[in-house]
């Protein structure tokens, strides 16, 4: 009963054959092998667009990284306040830019253009306050949630408008193109997105993220932030070559497919119990459930993982996070313990 993130699944076979397959002999460093070179041309074919791709090793550097590129010293950066730079990466994404992050509310973890909009109304001081540099969204949010290529679009024009650029957290990409069955670019530079941080560790990778810049002019110089931050790996093919077999058949798609399937059978689960309380929309590899505080307890006794998101009086809010390793069999189990609680309750 491992819903504890999917961060903590293994990598896919498929990405591991791969790497053991590219640990033969003597290849280019510093991006110059092969393995690199395909999997940029691959990350554009994916997109079907001109597109700069840097490839690094977290989704921290990816964020603050491309932030860098995206704003000035004395720029703000909007953001939803339970985004993912505005609360665990630690500082990474004011350290590498220098600049202020500026968080919003929004109900499950989304921003709109109307909130937004009430937000640039604050700033109205000129050179005593930062200047609004960038919009950055999460899609899916840290809630699951999805932004539509709509919606995309409308955030993208609003920030276009204020001379802002729009950068997407695409921790789970792969999810939200998955769930909403459209192409990747949908959501990306056909969407007005100028930079796309895209994460493969999280949907059967070993450790593989890519910056994505759309708006190809602030790659000019991101070599180089790439290289002072320490995230050009000298063994770039072993990075390569994990988002050529992500990439290579739909592998990453198929992976995100079967982990939302996983999410929307636990949630029916979930939803079958009246101790049970579906807190938020089910749309990708996240189910976020109101539990009873005992009922919790029972379940992290019998051995269920799950992250604990917030606490009130005598409930918790549980976050399950099903990943492409999760099985009908794991979403059972916990479905009988579930049950079994209840009934005992």
């Amino acid at each position: 009963m491992h819903f504890l993130s999917d961060n903590t699944a293994a990598a896919h076979p498929d990405i591991l054959r791969a790497v053991t397959q590219a640990n033969a002999g003597h290849a280019p460093a510093y991006g110059a092998d092969g393995f690199t070179e395909e999997a940029e041309k691959l990350l554009e074919a994916t997109f079907d667009t001109d597109v700069r791709a840097f490839l690094v090793t977290t989704g921290t550097a990816a964020n603050a990284l491309a932030l860098s590129a995206m704003t000035p010293p004395y720029g703000g950066i909007l953001c939803h306040e339970e985004a993912h730079i505005n609360t665990d990466e630690c500082g990474a994404p004011e350290f590498f830019t220098g600049a202020k992050l500026i968080p919003l509310p929004g109900e499950h973890g989304k921003l709109t253009p109307a909130g937004v909009k009430r937000r640039l109304a604050a700033f109205a001081h000129g050179e005593h306050q930062v200047k609004p540099a960038v919009l950055s969204i999460s899609n899916p949010t840290e809630s699951g949630v999805l932004y539509t290529p709509g919606e995309v679009r409308a955030l993208a024009d609003l920030a276009h408008e204020h001379d802002m650029l729009l950068h997407v957290d695409g921790a789970r990409f792969a999810n939200a193109v998955a769930a909403l069955d459209c192409h990747p670019d949908d959501l990306a530079g056909r969407a007005g997105v100028d930079a796309l941080t895209l994460g493969a560790t999280k949907n059967g990778a070993l450790m593989a993220e890519a910056v994505l810049f759309f708006r190809t002019a602030l790659a000019v110089e991101f070599p180089r932030r790439r290289k002072r931050a320490g995230q050009l790996v000298s063994k770039s093919r072993y990075l390569g070559v994990q988002f050529v077999a992500w990439l290579r058949d739909d592998l990453w798609l198929e992976l995100a497919l079967h982990a939302n399937a996983m999410a929307r059978l636990l949630s029916a689960r979930l939803e079958a119990v009246e101790a049970a309380d579906i807190a938020t929309p089910v749309q990708t590899n996240m189910v976020f459930a109101w539990l009873p505080r005992k009922l919790h307890e029972a379940l992290v006794e019998e051995g269920a993982e799950y992250y604990c998101w917030r606490e009130e009086h005598e409930r918790v809010l549980a976050r399950l996070v099903c990943s492409w390793q999760t099985t009908e069999e794991e979403v059972e189990a916990f479905a009988t313990a579930l049950a079994r609680h209840v009934g005992a309750g």
